[in-house]
């Protein structure tokens, strides 16, 4: 066990961001209620209200496993993150071995969530002491965009759009940097769809970009004005490889682009490479 104390600090912020540290809460009736009926969203809404009436909560109860929690295969209710341990393992040794080898540039993440992987960026910037390193937060904060199917057919029937628990607001990202005492001048937002903000992103170079954003648009969209930027032996993650629309994306990308960089298994969901 390395017990240095900024591997200590690390370590206990990739437990807390992922809400490893406690039990996994029952799921809320009302978190997924925008998937019921219009007659089950009223009468669940109104149960609900009855319940708050008398600081009650109706909750479902969970059986996730330990191995389900730490591979980031389950959407938690608490957890400032989803990726699981193994992918915050691997965010660590991507941007520590960008500062240890000298990589030049910033990090970035596309698709941010509650910002739980963003924030980890920022700390182990922190835990190193680097101040002249930014960490870029590219989200529209409003969810996934809905499928441009004429443009991308790709993403023909993709319904991520839907999932309101996957659009959390700008406040709340910036919150949740703050409770954690990481929200200062190196954390730049870029709110936003990513055709719209990352073309004229105050960007000049990448030392790693992490893609998370499900869908061959969102993919190709970060691919395609990000990429270019990544320095020589930089890190480009796939959060989401795992997902055919994704995958093809960045299949595509590495065809039309001859990219012979080793891709590499991070779990079951994610992969990464290296810029050659």
């Amino acid at each position: 066990m390395n017990t240095k104390p900024e591997h200590l600090y690390l370590d206990l912020m990739k437990k807390t961001l992922s809400f490893m540290l406690w039990d996994e809460p029952g799921i809320p009736i009302e978190t997924f209620i925008y998937k019921r009926s219009l007659k089950k969203r009223i009468l669940l809404r109104t149960f609900s209200r009855i319940l708050k009436l008398f600081d009650l909560q109706a909750v479902k109860p969970v059986k996730y496993t330990r191995q389900q929690r730490e591979g980031g295969v389950i959407w938690p209710m608490n957890a400032d993150t989803m990726v699981g341990l193994k992918r915050l393992d691997n965010i660590q040794f991507c941007v520590e071995s960008a500062l240890q080898d000298n990589i030049d540039g910033d990090l970035i993440e596309t698709g941010v969530w509650r910002g739980g992987a963003s924030i980890f960026m920022r700390a182990v910037l922190a835990a190193h002491g680097v101040v002249d390193r930014r960490v870029f937060v590219a989200d529209s904060f409003e969810g996934l965009p809905k499928p441009n199917e004429d443009k991308y057919p790709q993403d023909r029937g993709d319904k991520h759009y839907k999932h309101e628990f996957l659009a959390v607001s700008k406040e709340q990202v910036e919150a949740n940097f703050a409770k954690y005492g990481l929200l200062d001048q190196q954390v730049v937002f870029l709110k936003g769809w990513f055709k719209d903000t990352l073309p004229t992103a105050p960007i000049d170079k990448l030392a790693l970009m992490r893609l998370d954003g499900d869908t061959y648009e969102s993919t190709m969209d970060a691919l395609n004005n990000l990429y270019p930027k990544l320095s020589k032996d930089g890190f480009c993650i796939v959060d989401d490889y795992a997902l055919k629309r994704c995958r093809q994306a960045i299949d595509d990308f590495r065809a039309k682009f001859n990219i012979k960089s080793k891709l590499v298994k991070i779990d079951q969901v994610s992969a990464f490479w290296q810029k050659e």
